[in-house]
């Protein structure tokens, strides 16, 4: 079997369409019908639902609290509109995170060095790019939720968060998992990522 992969020469939102379109190209042709799609304000979420009409879209946001206490990047008006238009939308815990975040964020000094499991899976998958760790992020978020089967493949989009991020740059086929089975979660195919993954 022989599969094409395209690779961006760098990450960023400036891939988003082109991502999209691979992704819908492998969608068909795979005949897969559910799309998962990170969206932190729901901009790429709106270009998703264009992109892949007819085709079941489930949107994971952050969570509420992400940037600051009791607020929620995804705006009001993006959650409208992808709603109108049948996108399910999926705010939860990061699968990755979790409890693990509040020991190295919190105010307990001696917990601030203390890495979790989920930040060490999370690290590993990053050498593969930020999209490429994301994508894995939902799926189990997604299925912890109900919202996918864990005996069918699925694609998967995302980007590369930070400073300047937003927008997608990586997209994968892979049979998702629930959190606590995540080492049954399998990657299928690379569509597509930054072949320099980290912004310099």
């Amino acid at each position: 079997m022989e599969s094409k992969i395209t690779y961006f020469e760098n990450p960023g939102k400036e891939n988003t369409e082109a991502v999209l379109r691979i992704a819908k190209q492998k969608a068909e042709e795979l005949g897969i019908r559910t799309i998962l799609v990170a969206s932190t304000t729901g901009n790429t979420a709106l270009k998703a639902m264009e992109a892949f009409k007819g085709m079941r879209v489930i949107v994971v946001t952050h969570f509420t609290g992400f940037a600051e206490p009791n607020s929620q990047e995804f705006t009001e008006e993006n959650k409208k509109v992808v709603q109108s238009k049948g996108g399910i939308i999926l705010t939860t815990t990061h699968a990755f995170g979790g409890l693990g975040r509040a020991m190295r964020q919190g105010d307990i000094p001696e917990a601030t060095t203390t890495y979790i499991v989920g930040d060490i899976v999370a690290t590993t998958l990053r050498v593969f790019g930020q999209g490429m760790k994301v994508v894995c992020e939902i799926a189990a978020m997604a299925a912890d939720g109900g919202l996918v089967r864990t005996d069918e493949d699925v694609i998967a989009v995302a980007g590369t968060g930070g400073t300047g991020g937003r927008g997608a740059d990586t997209a994968v086929v892979l049979k998702p998992a629930p959190a606590h089975l995540l080492f049954e979660l399998e990657i299928r195919e690379i569509l597509c990522k930054p072949r320099n993954p980290r912004r310099h």
